[in-house]
């Protein structure tokens, strides 16, 4: 199974937030919770801004998509 791994650090602000697996999902909120939230949504925007990257790449061509099986 697919998992991803988000790693909260306690900063003097609050908390900074990455997924390990994710470049460039990454955040941070004034409490864990909000840290969490503003995650959760970094993590949605990475990947929809990968969707149409990909998308914009495979114009013109051949391509053939399906979820990805997670076990």
């Amino acid at each position: 199974m697919l998992s991803l791994t988000a790693v909260y650090r306690k900063v003097s602000e609050g908390y900074v937030a990455y997924v390990a697996e994710l470049p460039g999902a990454n955040s941070q909120g004034a409490t864990l919770a909000e840290a969490r939230a503003n995650l959760r949504e970094a993590v949605e925007m990475v990947v929809q801004a990968s969707r149409e990257l990909a998308a914009m790449d495979d114009q013109g061509s051949e391509v053939i998509r399906e979820p990805l099986d997670r076990t």
